[in-house]
């Protein structure tokens, strides 16, 4: 029962960090409709960039705290940058085309974003520290006997303060309250006055910050390499279990994510074979379509013909 709860709680600290990653498409599909398929590129332009700055600062000779966080800021005005060009280039010229061909876009945007970032600063596979250590944390080992990572707790509580911030800005803040507007109904908030445009570039710009914080994690996790892209696309079945357009569904779907994932990996995994947990979530999100396509948190929408 131990290890089974050591594996549960695992899953759990690994799913925040994927509602994390959820909740960069969220903002964006809650805002305007666009389903972001370049997400997972912006994470990893957002840590090959913090990397790649921080060598750099490190090279002229500046100190590794000073140089940590000048390369944060660096790069969040970098990310910052990134989601307003995105917004005003690639997609407000297209404002009123059918979805599928903003989601084309957001394909093409993709490889653009991978393309830039390796040609700036290289394909190889860089470190991250984030000064975490991925030991046992103390107390917990001597109170209850059960063995959590350090690193994955401090991951988790950077994610959740996150997540629990940009939720208290959208419910109590006024451009909150317009972004839920705009997300209501484009048209009626144009009515009342509210500026659609600098709303989505808001929307885009504070995407880009969720995709730092994520890069910065999962880099420290994994390095941070090509394949953070296909770690990000992780948040799909995310997505389809919480709903497209709910921040507490990405919280709620990122937990159930994370710990199917760890549990089948344990004790589905030597049945099948190996490398169970890089498909089980498609397989639980697959079936959870057949049950509720909307998701948990998702709204039923109707069409009256």
């Amino acid at each position: 029962m131990q290890f089974f709860f050591e594996v549960l709680i695992g899953g759990l600290l690994s799913g925040v960090l994927y509602a994390l990653v959820a909740l960069g498409f969220v903002l964006i599909y809650k805002a305007s409709g666009v389903f972001n398929f370049a997400q997972g590129a912006m994470v990893f332009f957002a840590a090959l960039s913090f990397v790649g700055f921080q060598e750099v600062l490190q090279r002229w000779g500046l100190p590794a705290a000073p140089a940590f966080w000048l390369a944060f800021v660096l790069t969040l005005g970098a990310m910052v940058v990134l989601g307003i060009l995105t917004e005003r280039i690639v997609l407000r010229p297209l404002v009123n085309q059918p979805p599928i061909t903003l989601f084309m876009a957001t394909i093409g945007l993709t490889y653009l974003v991978e393309g830039i970032a390796q040609g700036i600063w290289g394909a190889n596979v860089r470190g991250l520290d984030l000064g975490i250590a991925d030991e046992p944390v103390e107390w917990v080992m001597e109170s209850a006997g059960l063995l959590v990572s350090r690193f994955d707790v401090f991951a988790a509580a950077m994610a959740g303060a996150l997540v629990l911030s940009l939720a208290l800005f959208f419910q109590y803040t006024r451009t909150g309250r317009a972004l839920r507007a705009v997300a209501d109904d484009h048209q009626a908030a144009l009515s009342i006055g509210i500026p659609l445009q600098r709303i989505w570039a808001i929307v885009w710009a504070v995407a880009g910050f969720v995709a730092l914080v994520a890069g910065l994690i999962w880099g420290a996790r994994n390095g941070v390499q090509f394949a953070l892209t296909y770690t990000a696309l992780k948040a799909l079945p995310v997505l389809i279990l919480g709903g497209f357009t709910s921040v507490p569904g990405a919280i709620v779907g990122g937990l159930i994510v994370g710990a199917s994932e760890k549990l089948a990996e344990v004790y589905i995994g030597p049945m099948v074979g190996g490398g169970i947990e890089s498909w089980f979530p498609y397989v639980l999100a697959l079936a959870f379509l057949l049950l509720r396509p909307e998701g948990l948190f998702g709204e039923k929408h109707i069409d009256r013909v």
